[in-house]
């Protein structure tokens, strides 16, 4: 079972965090639903109180299922694989679903099989230097350039342990989805399910990804990009995030 911390009244939501995170790192956000929400965080598998979970994308989502139950989800990164397979795998539970940087998948073999072996080589640099080490380099990535130092929740990051991690890369990396969910989009677009995908404005890699996901969703689908962020966009423009979510939060209901 995963660890979850429920708190409020009202809609349910379930926030999903991303890679090296925690529950921890949806503190603003769920602070502010928690007024008219009954916010669901999650520490995912490998994280967090969930750190001796191990498990692939698919029991994730499974094990995401049992602890969120029916509700709004809001997945970050690797939250949004795992949120988004709940969608496809368990069409009743998911009643709403938001994507934050995320993504369905690599579509060619060669490059599932690349990142397979780069996700391994990382599962065994956080094996051999320990996971601090493993987070100075990893948040000095270009992905996160654009991430203050005060809103990493790097303190929240610490508390992972190396196996844990080194677990969530080896079981549910990219590089695991194979096959890659795109050709399963048709199924939200029959369900007619409401999906926001948001994408930092400087974050072009997913930006492009989020546009391809909302078009083999459908009309269903809506695209956000938020202004002066990048791919940590609920972190980096919490405001701006909050100000989104709410407004199709409201507007799906």
């Amino acid at each position: 079972m995963l660890h979850a911390e429920v708190s409020g009244a009202g809609p349910r939501v379930v926030l999903v965090h991303g890679f090296t995170q925690t529950s921890a790192s949806w503190e603003h956000v769920a602070a502010d639903l928690v007024r008219d929400h009954e916010v669901v965080r999650v520490d995912a598998p490998g994280h967090g109180r969930s750190g001796e979970v191990h498990a692939d994308l698919p029991g994730g989502a499974r094990l995401l299922g049992r602890v969120g139950g029916r509700a709004s989800y809001v997945g970050y990164s690797m939250g949004g694989r795992l949120a988004l397979q709940l969608a496809l795998d368990r069409p009743g539970v998911v009643e709403r679903l938001a994507l934050v940087g995320a993504t369905a998948g690599l579509e060619a073999a060669t490059d599932r099989a690349a990142r397979r072996a780069a996700d391994q080589a990382l599962a065994e640099e956080i094996e051999r230097d320990g996971v601090d080490t493993f987070l100075d380099r990893w948040l000095a990535l270009p992905l996160f350039a654009g991430l203050p130092a005060d809103a990493a929740g790097l303190e929240a990051r610490r508390a992972n342990t190396a196996g844990g991690l080194a677990a969530s890369l080896r079981l549910a990396g990219t590089g695991t989805m194979d096959p890659p969910l795109w050709g399963r989009l048709g199924e939200l677009r029959a369900r007619a399910l409401p999906v926001l995908v948001m994408a930092g404005e400087d974050d072009a890699t997913f930006g492009a990804i989020g546009r391809r996901l909302v078009d083999g969703i459908g009309p269903s689908a809506t695209m956000a990009v938020i202004a002066g962020a990048g791919h940590a966009a609920h972190l980096e423009r919490p405001v701006e995030f909050l100000a989104i979510l709410r407004a199709w939060l409201r507007a799906a209901t």
